[in-house]
């Protein structure tokens, strides 16, 4: 497929998220912001839900024959072509006031995830990509600038981001990847969206997470794909299927993968 395939889907995506980033920061820090416990104990607000609703109208009305998942009201049609949305990755921190959150927009074709979209209105940034045409940026509104991942080749010089310890607790490699931690240049726990954003700009080097839903994925593997980035499973399988994430500036992935990988 040439390069332009999926322009227009970009600039749907782009709009629906000028929708989305409307209601989340009408209702961030607001008073009577709605907030409940899912069965798996996690939060959803009010703002989760009425940012998927009006994504999932919008692409009723404007990609009929498309399938779509969302994080808050499951899956939809049967399609090759499925639109994934988290509509606020972040909700612990929405719900606590902490701008780090954002609607996360992805389209995977079959298996593969072609096009994405993150936009953190709350720290007035945005990020989005499609397959062949670059991974790009802008900060409050100001011009789009093309991203690059970093050129570190040493995993002793390496910045790595996380979310947390004890999901890898749970996967039974806490050891190795506190030994990651270890050799690393520096390490922090940006969590969600914001590992891979700051990996795709350059600003950091490896992300790693033991555990992740195809929500939290679709959107962001374009973007540091496109900026030269590798998005991988733990057992190196390229993509978003494998239930986990392992990314990098590509030219640490072997060892990366070699720390904490299947």
């Amino acid at each position: 497929m040439s390069p332009t395939t999926y322009t227009d889907d970009l600039a749907l995506a782009r709009s629906m998220a000028d929708a989305a980033d409307a209601i989340t920061l009408a209702r961030f820090g607001a008073a009577d912001l709605v907030v409940e416990a899912k069965p798996d104990l996690t939060p959803v607000s009010d703002a989760d839900r009425a940012v998927e609703q009006a994504l999932r109208a919008r692409l009723a009305a404007e990609r009929p024959g498309d399938a779509v998942c969302g994080e808050e009201f499951g899956s939809a049609g049967s399609s090759s072509r499925r639109w994934v949305i988290d509509p606020v990755d972040g909700t612990k921190n929405f719900v606590r006031n902490v701008p780090v959150w954002a609607t996360l927009i992805g389209l995977l074709d079959g298996d593969e995830a072609v096009l994405g979209v993150v936009s953190a209105p709350a720290l007035g940034r945005r990020w989005w990509a499609c397959r062949g045409g670059g991974a790009w940026a802008c900060w409050q509104g100001g011009e789009p600038v093309s991203l690059a991942v970093s050129k570190v080749a040493r995993i002793d010089d390496a910045s790595l981001s996380y979310a947390s310890l004890p999901a890898w607790a749970e996967l039974g490699r806490r050891d190795a990847f506190l030994g990651l931690i270890d050799r690393v240049w520096r390490s922090r726990a940006y969590g969600d969206f914001w590992s891979y954003m700051l990996l795709a700009e350059g600003a950091l080097d490896i992300a790693a997470e033991p555990e992740l839903s195809l929500w939290d994925m679709v959107a962001l593997a374009p973007i540091v794909t496109e900026a030269g980035g590798r998005f991988t499973g733990l057992d190196g399988t390229d993509g978003v299927q494998s239930g986990n994430a392992a990314a990098s500036n590509g030219l640490l992935h072997a060892a990366l993968l070699a720390a904490i990988g299947d």
